[in-house]
């Protein structure tokens, strides 16, 4: 579990603008094109440290996904300062040479602020690092949902709503001068946590405005671009075609192939068995009848994002279900933690019991520090290191007797010599400080304990404790639910 990580450069600042960013023009509480207020922080460049503690150092574990070999531009999800979870888009260091191009477009995208969208919260631009910023999608993705789904078929309710839905976004984008998106996908629509669709801010980051960048597979590409080697507003019109397929059939069909079965009239083999019974004749020949419009060879044929918002709208015949119900799925924020099974460090934690959490690490000790001990007893005869063990030994001592001033004193020593690194040893410096009444300190300390083990529920539990000093209960709830999570799921892989 033990790993090297760089030290923490700085604590956390929890209320309010976050320490080390640099916020930007406030968009304000905006209205959008469905007519509801929605309101997010203003768009702000983040450090490199804040997004790598965010991530617990870019974790393999909080991989969410990721592209191939050419642009290996990873997604990783995260929390900044235990509070608003993220997903953060790390590029490839050749994505983006020129650093003014890309503040620009991220400046540009993150002015954008819409209920359909997940929305670009910020960006990191150091040497030669390109991150992204988005709200985090906690429910999977409609190719998921389509493609691979495990136990029920998306109901054609749902599907309606999708299709609008995504309309909306791409109505939204184009109002605000974004028209153009690259690669349009059902990999680009994402579920928040009422389960409603939103389409991921990504994709307008990483077209340029002379759509030269567009890429995507050959047998779904708008013709034009074939053509031109460029992209227009009715090439992502096109794209949307092929989504309004994807969600008709519950396959990824070819878009001439799909032609020729709308003209041989074989709409059988273009509608999802799954749906049978679910719509009527009426509404799966005027998704197809879109569908071909969309698909039109000439561009300048093709519907405009208005039209087909003004043509899925009277298609919607449930607008009262909420998403969740229609997706089968827990509303978000259903699951209480008095209903998970909680270890006794979690309960401690929960109910803030400072003495019990003492006395369950204590008598934890240090097995938790795998593959720790060996190494600093390898390195045993430097001198460096014999005085980094004597301040580790004082510490533990310190901690034992509950003279925890000392006890943040003397780990601190063993902390910043940086020659190894313990969690245990954060998660007891992160217990010393909550004893003092130093709740924000704790918290950093428990952020960079999952840094150097991502997976470790009692770092998770020891966050709660320090969100709960803070008076912060939501984000404390959400972090004692991740850390069960990770105990349960380290229990069934034993």
């Amino acid at each position: 579990m033990g790993a090297r990580v760089s030290k923490a450069t700085s604590c956390c600042c929890l209320r309010g603008q976050l320490h080390g960013s640099t916020r930007l023009d406030d968009p304000g509480s905006e209205e959008d094109e469905q007519g509801e207020a929605y309101e997010l922080p203003a768009f702000q460049e983040y450090t490199f440290e804040q997004l790598r503690l965010a991530t617990a150092g870019f974790a393999v574990e909080n991989i969410v996904s990721e592209h191939g070999e050419k642009a290996p531009n990873v997604v990783y999800k995260g929390k900044l300062d235990a509070q608003r979870r993220i997903a953060v888009k790390r590029f490839n260091r050749s994505a983006w040479p020129d650093p003014r191009q890309f503040l620009e477009e991220a400046k540009s995208v993150g002015q954008l602020r819409s209920k359909r969208l997940a929305n670009l919260l910020g960006c990191c631009c150091e040497g030669d690092e390109r991150l992204l910023v988005a709200e985090y999608m906690p429910n999977d993705t409609l190719a998921k949902h389509l493609f691979h789904w495990e136990t029920q078929a998306m109901k054609w309710p749902m599907r309606l709503r999708v299709v609008l839905y995504l309309a909306e976004a791409l109505e939204y984008c184009t109002s605000k001068g974004r028209a153009l998106y690259h690669d349009l996908n059902a990999y680009r629509v994402l579920f928040d946590d009422d389960c409603n669709p939103r389409l991921s801010c990504f994709g307008l980051m990483k077209n340029s405005r002379d759509g030269k960048s567009y890429s995507t597979n050959l047998a779904f590409t708008p013709p034009e671009y074939m053509r031109t080697g460029r992209i227009t507003p009715e090439s992502v019109i096109y794209s949307f075609g092929t989504l309004l397929l994807d969600v008709l059939s519950g396959k990824h069909i070819p878009p001439s192939h799909a032609l020729d079965l709308i003209r041989d009239r074989n709409f059988s083999m273009l509608t999802d068995s799954c749906l049978e019974g679910q719509f009527s004749n009426e509404e799966g020949t005027e998704l197809v009848r879109l569908a071909s419009r969309c698909l039109h060879y000439e561009p300048r044929e093709r519907p405009n994002v208005r039209s087909m918002v003004q043509a899925l709208a009277p298609l919607q015949k449930d607008v009262e279900t909420p998403s969740y119900e229609l997706m089968d799925m827990p509303q978000a924020g259903a699951s209480s933690v008095q209903s998970l099974p909680l270890s006794p460090l979690a309960d401690a934690c929960s109910r803030k019991d400072l003495t019990a959490i003492h006395e369950i690490l204590e008598k934890t000790g240090y097995k938790d520090d795998e593959g720790t001990a060996n190494e600093l007893s390898f390195q045993m005869w430097t001198n460096q290191m014999q005085d980094t063990l004597t301040s580790k030994k004082k510490g533990d001592s310190a901690f034992r007797q509950k003279d925890f001033t000392t006890a943040i004193d003397c780990y601190s020593q063993f902390i910043e010599v940086g020659t190894m690194v313990s969690p245990t040893i954060y998660a007891r410096r992160c217990l010393s400080y909550l004893m003092n009444g130093m709740a924000e300190q704790a918290l950093s300390d428990a952020m960079q304990a999952l840094v150097i083990s991502p997976t470790w529920p009692t770092a998770f539990y020891l966050q709660a404790a320090a969100l709960l000093s803070l008076d912060m209960e939501n984000e404390a709830q959400d972090a004692l639910k991740d850390g069960c999570a990770q105990e349960t799921s380290s229990s069934s892989g034993r």
